[in-house]
């Protein structure tokens, strides 16, 4: 019996130590917490082909519209809305009554110029040749006739001029077509003022090409940068539905418009049945390439945020946040560049809430 309490006692006394112990001592160190078991990916170049669909504007190959190059009145109207028209074909005429009699009396004053340079001329050769008597003609009187010939060759050249630009001048009473196509609009009558001077009113005429048409899209830069001319490019216009065109990419306005980050490219469509018209909205499909340097990965990879576009990438362990440009996408996939190197990993499902400094096991 004095062994049990002898043995409770020293129990007793253990626990009350150590109770003492622990409550004097300094707490233990707190373990780091383990790293943060995430999904990660492995960086690799490659382009991801894309179909992409745009929005796209027929357009003519060339237009014009025909404002009066003098004042006058309109004399005829050989042509209307919807004519069609041959290059050099007469569509109008005016009447400048005052320019006719200008281009008239310019022509009167060159032929008497060129009279009086003719007796001019006459009478120095003639006087040439008698100065080969000597002392028939005095040195004087054949310069004083050398020079009036020349004065009178000069003023028959400026009068000639004159008469060739009051003739040019003339001829813009006759308007004619400056190429093939299509009358798309008419604002004049015969009778009605026209005036040269005028830059509010509406143009006479309007001259539209149809039979060759400029199929316009603006493709965002970083599609446009891996299209190159002649690339194959599928359409389909709103007017015929389900109907399949192609063109090949016969222009790139290489500018980007810094409103839209956009590239202007144009594709040649021939409309010689006339089914097309300019402005008519078409649908443009085309295969995207994509880029090559690029690195494709999961969607849910990148973050987009107000201030930047990032994914998170695994460097010593810790994560850290990359800027990258986004090219092609597709459902799952999308192309990065930016900062990064093949072999490295990224987070696969990142989000905002992710900071730098995480370590990633």
């Amino acid at each position: 019996m004095n062994s049990y309490r002898n043995i409770l006692l020293t129990l007793t006394l253990c626990a009350a130590l150590a109770g003492c112990s622990s409550g004097n001592g300094a707490p233990p160190a707190e373990k780091p917490p383990p790293p943060a078991p995430v999904e990660t990916v492995t960086l690799q170049k490659g382009a991801l082909p894309q179909q992409v669909k745009l929005p796209a504007q027929l357009a003519s190959f060339e237009e014009v519209t025909i404002f009066p190059k003098v004042n006058g009145y309109v004399k005829d109207v050989f042509v209307d809305v919807g004519s069609t028209v041959r290059k050099g074909q007469l569509l109008m005429t005016l009447e400048a009554p005052e320019l006719e009699q200008a281009t008239t009396q310019a022509k009167e004053r060159f032929a008497r110029a060129r009279l009086d340079y003719t007796i001019s001329e006459e009478n120095y050769k003639r006087m040439l040749q008698a100065s080969q008597t000597p002392g028939a003609v005095s040195p004087m009187n054949l310069a004083s006739l050398k020079a009036k010939a020349d004065a009178d060759s000069a003023l028959c050249n400026a009068e000639k001029a004159n008469w060739q630009m009051q003739e040019a001048i003339l001829g813009y009473l006759r308007v004619t077509a400056p190429f093939d196509g299509v009358i798309s609009e008419r604002n004049v009558h015969p009778g009605a003022l026209v005036s040269a001077e005028s830059h509010d009113s509406h143009p006479m005429l309007d001259l539209r090409q149809v039979d060759h048409l400029r199929l316009q899209v603006d493709i965002p830069e970083g599609i446009a940068a891996g299209l190159q001319n002649k690339d194959t490019v599928t359409f389909y216009l709103s007017a015929y539905p389900g109907k399949k065109m192609t063109g090949h990419i016969s222009r790139k306005s290489q500018l980007v418009n810094s409103q839209f980050r956009a590239e202007r490219m144009e594709l040649d469509v021939y409309n010689h049945d006339g089914r097309l018209a300019p402005g008519m909205y078409a649908d443009v499909l085309f295969d995207s390439k994509g880029d090559p340097d690029a690195f494709t990965v999961p969607r849910t990879a990148v973050v987009t945020s107000t201030e930047r576009k990032y994914v998170i990438a695994v460097r010593d362990g810790k994560t850290v946040r990359v800027d990258v440009a986004t090219g092609n996408e597709s459902t799952y996939k999308v192309e990065i560049t930016g900062d990064l190197q093949p072999g490295e990993r990224i987070v696969t499902k990142a989000s905002d809430d992710m900071q730098d400094g995480l370590a990633i096991k």
